[in-house]
């Protein structure tokens, strides 16, 4: 089953499953242990996600307490891995919620875990072998490079030179390429480069330079995330050049969601993926447990254009991203 909903749908899910909470449960009985793994705040996008993963075990546990929710950080992908060793060597897990550093890394260690009887919720960056998942959260990762694409396709008349900033070595990385190229592929617009900026402001920075430094002509850059582009717009500014007439990320970011409600020229749209995801995939996985709802498949979120005329939907100001 896969699920394709929009905004407010997430938001009705997000409310189905906290009335859920709030209900008596029919297993009080037993106790149940939930263990979240989620890469650490490395930049702004996952620092949402820690943030709302905290909150969510706070409304869990105080709504069950036969459900013991247990939060995990990581700095690098070999972190993960042994943070869930230790997690599975510790507690017997009844399900585990992870967002993985990296897709390739965490699949081998995601499956030792499930090979136990553990029920997988996969967040974000799915796993490089997706069977071994229950249950899979995730936003539109290829509606997001394809209209940030068709939208830079029009406003550029279909021609131009541009360059790429990627992310992280994932399948979410990989998806929001295909879906920009495959629209860019279609026309006379030219990709100069494309590298790993890692979803980090001060790396986009630096690799920004190199792209100034290397191509006389840019047209346009996108930065396959706000963190990104935050230091590809600082970039921009300091060599001071005005050939670069769109800056381009992605995921929602309040301070870029600023610019776009400005109707700033270079940065005017935006799309979304919340970090508060990762609540709704913490929130499905405790029904799972805490009442009479199983909860497998595919829940995925619309990745809709934020212009200046819907960029008052998407700006939270007491958010953390």
């Amino acid at each position: 089953m896969t699920i394709k909903t929009g905004r407010l749908a997430l938001l009705s899910a997000t409310v189905a499953a906290g009335t859920l909470l709030g209900q008596a449960a029919f297993a009080q009985d037993k106790e149940f242990t939930i263990a979240v793994s989620v890469p650490a705040a490395t930049h702004g996008w996952t620092g949402g996600v820690v943030y709302h993963a905290e909150q969510a075990e706070k409304q869990i546990e105080a709504a069950f307490p036969n459900i013991d929710i247990i939060v995990s950080t990581a700095s690098s992908a070999t972190a993960q891995v042994s943070s869930l060793e230790d997690l599975s060597a510790t507690n017997e897990l009844d399900a585990l919620v992870i967002l993985p550093f990296t897709s390739e890394e965490l699949t081998g260690p995601v499956e030792q875990v499930a090979s136990n009887g553990t029920f997988i919720t996969v967040v974000d960056r799915g796993l490089s072998d997706p069977s071994i998942q229950d249950l899979y959260v995730a936003g539109d990762n290829i509606a997001v490079g394809a209209n940030t694409a068709k939208w830079l396709v029009d406003k550029l008349g279909g021609e131009g030179e541009i360059v790429v900033l990627r992310g992280i070595p994932t399948v979410i990385d990989d998806e929001r390429i295909k879906g920009f190229k495959d629209v860019i592929d279609q026309t006379d617009i030219e990709i100069l480069d494309m590298q790993y900026a890692n979803w980090n402001q001060d790396e986009a920075f630096t690799l920004m330079q190199d792209y100034l430094a290397r191509y006389p002509n840019i047209d346009a850059v996108w930065a396959n995330d706000d963190d990104m582009l935050l230091g590809v717009i600082e970039a921009v500014d300091q060599a001071g050049r005005e050939d670069v007439q769109y800056a381009l990320g992605g995921n929602g970011m309040k301070q870029v969601i600023e610019m776009v409600q400005a109707g700033d020229e270079r940065t005017p749209i935006s799309t979304p993926y919340p970090p508060s995801m990762i609540a709704s995939a913490m929130y499905m996985t405790a029904a799972q447990f805490a009442g009479q709802a199983p909860m497998r498949g595919s829940f995925k979120l619309d990745a809709p254009l934020i212009t200046p005329e819907n960029a008052d939907q998407f700006y939270f100001p007491d958010s953390p991203f």
